[in-house]
């Protein structure tokens, strides 16, 4: 299958090509030329699969005519050594806890199978990969243990300083090896536009083979689409042919693009709902029909704050008009003080910890069951990150620090390796000129 650039400046691409460039000579987005049917008997025996039997069978519809059988089936199982459960805190109203992977956190799918993808498709004996990543938080730690001692990869991890939490900058800044973190003086908005800059760049594109491990690349999206395909399978179990609707905590889009993904393909999801915090760029956009971004501002929910959110490009590519993305898309905004309720409202009614990111989904899904949803829709609210991860704000609000998983304890011990640069182009560019060979 090609890929296109959602600009359509520039001729499409293979799979290969658009996962190793990571994006478009037009700075658009990669996207598939179709999204293939998902099998009707596959959604009919979804019920009685597992998290692999379930990624399988949505990567084969999507994926054959790229990779073969074996190599993907090898992919899909080395992505997924843990699990992705839906816990039904009451009826209808589900979480789905996508922080049991090795950083804690929803973006180890994409992160794990794009470093499989990346390194199946770099040619063997040529230059070697430099992956460029901005972070505002859970990204960073993800890329960095997929792809840690890969060889002929190196990943630069550029995040604003002072604005991720002490635990998410520790999983990444404390490994070394193939893995740079990059402190940039400025906000996430700053180093996604630094890392876009140096795709455009003639002369660095000369000088490195350059790739992104953002959700800009194709490669980190497709993944993430296999946890939608199971949650409605868990969903399916509970509850029969219900409505189900899923609510994303959204930052920079890519997470809800895979399950407009899993949508188009006929997975029979009702809906979407779009819960951000005060970067509430696309909830005002399907209010008012304009698209107005804006400087990120700092919150509690601090992997949200985004004010430029990339994969909207992709939104708009699958529904041109506004009218057709608010058939299949709902969005809310919450403040960081609705938030902290939000956190001590399901601990005490549920005996639940929620992170900040999932309390904004929750406070969506209550929300939109009141104005919006049938009477048997059922919720599965995405629960992007462990607690512990937000260790601070959890603790500030409910009094109590969540537990750190014993194995990722050490890291807190661990000295930062990052090394502190400006939010000026040239000084990026220098440094990427002195510190990679070519």
């Amino acid at each position: 299958m090609q890929y296109y650039s959602t600009k359509r400046q520039v001729p499409p691409v293979s799979l290969g090509e658009a996962i190793l460039k990571g994006l478009p000579d037009d700075n658009g987005l990669f996207m598939p030329e179709q999204l293939p049917p998902l099998p009707a008997e596959f959604i009919d025996k979804l019920p009685h699969l597992s998290l692999e039997e379930a990624a399988l069978g949505f990567a084969e519809t999507l994926l054959k005519e790229d990779l073969p059988a074996d190599v993907l089936r090898d992919m899909v199982h080395k992505t997924l050594g843990f699990d992705a459960p839906v816990v039904w805190l009451a009826p209808h109203t589900g979480i789905l806890e996508l922080f049991h992977g090795p950083t804690l956190a929803f973006k180890d799918f994409g992160a794990r199978f794009m470093a499989q993808a990346m390194s199946y498709f770099l040619p063997k004996g040529d230059k070697p990969l430099h992956i460029l990543v901005a972070t505002s938080g859970d990204t960073g730690s993800a890329v960095a243990h997929g792809f840690l001692g890969i060889p002929d990869i190196t990943v630069a991890v550029l995040y604003p300083k002072g604005k991720v939490s002490n635990f998410q900058e520790r999983q990444f800044a404390t490994l070394g090896q193939n893995i740079t973190a990059i402190e940039i003086d400025g906000t996430f908005d700053d180093c996604q536009a630094l890392v876009k800059q140096a795709f455009l760049d003639e002369e660095l594109n000369k000088h490195f083979r350059l790739s992104s491990a953002n959700s800009i690349n194709i490669s980190r999206l497709i993944p993430q689409a296999f946890y939608y395909v199971y949650a409605y399978a868990q969903a399916a179990r509970q509850y029969g042919n219900q409505p189900v609707y899923f609510v994303v905590p959204s930052g920079n889009f890519g997470n809800l693009t895979a399950g407009m993904f899993a949508r188009q393909m006929g997975l029979p999801i009702a809906g979407f709902v779009a819960a951000t915090n005060a970067n509430d760029i696309v909830p005002k956009y399907l209010q008012r029909g304009e698209y107005m971004p804006r400087p990120s501002v700092a919150t509690i929910s601090n992997a949200m704050d985004v004010g430029n959110p990339s994969n909207f490009a992709r939104l708009a590519d699958m529904f041109p008009t506004w009218g057709e993305m608010k058939k299949h898309l709902y969005g809310y905004a919450f403040s960081d003080e609705a938030t902290r309720a939000a956190m001590q409202e399901v601990k005490q009614k549920y005996n639940y910890v929620i992170d900040p990111h999932g309390a904004v989904g929750y406070l969506a899904w209550e929300q939109f069951r009141k104005e919006h949803a049938p009477e048997n829709a059922v919720g599965i609210v995405l629960e992007t990150a462990h607690p512990a991860k937000f260790g601070e704000v959890v603790e500030s609000v409910l009094g109590e620090a969540p537990a750190i998983p014993e194995r990722l304890r050490h890291l807190m011990e661990m000295p930062k390796l990052s090394i502190p640069l400006s939010k000026d182009y040239a000084s990026f560019k220098s440094f990427l000129m002195r510190h990679y060979p070519n």
